[in-house]
């Protein structure tokens, strides 16, 4: 009986001998590197980002259809963002209302969108 007790034990410890454990590598990691925002949700962003920079009010905003509208003041402003074939991003503002209360608006609006975009 010893002997096979002895030789159940060996053959237990031979097996969790074989077992390895492998531990996490240190470092930093991030949930969702940068790589893996697309070129839409960056220039997506970057103009919800520049609406706010310049002091607009979203009133719509429907990211299926590409569409950012909002108010400052008496001027409505817009931006289409679409993706085109190639891949890349399409953005373009547009104001109406009284633009000339502020006829600079829409070019601060495309200055801070391209500051967001690293340009």
């Amino acid at each position: 009986m010893r002997a096979a007790v002895r030789a159940a034990a060996f053959a237990l410890a031979a097996l969790v001998a074989g077992c390895t454990v492998y531990q996490v590598a240190p470092g930093v990691y991030e949930p969702y590197p940068p790589a893996a925002i697309s070129s839409f949700d960056r220039s997506w962003n970057a103009t919800l980002g520049a609406f706010g920079d310049q002091g607009i009010a979203v009133t719509t905003e429907d990211r299926s259809a590409g569409i950012i509208r909002g108010r400052r003041g008496a001027i409505d402003v817009s931006a289409n963002v679409r993706q085109q074939a190639d891949g890349s991003v399409r953005v373009e503002f547009n104001t109406s209302g009284q633009t000339g209360q502020d006829p600079q608006l829409i070019n601060r609006v495309s200055r801070s969108y391209d500051a967001r975009m690293g340009r």
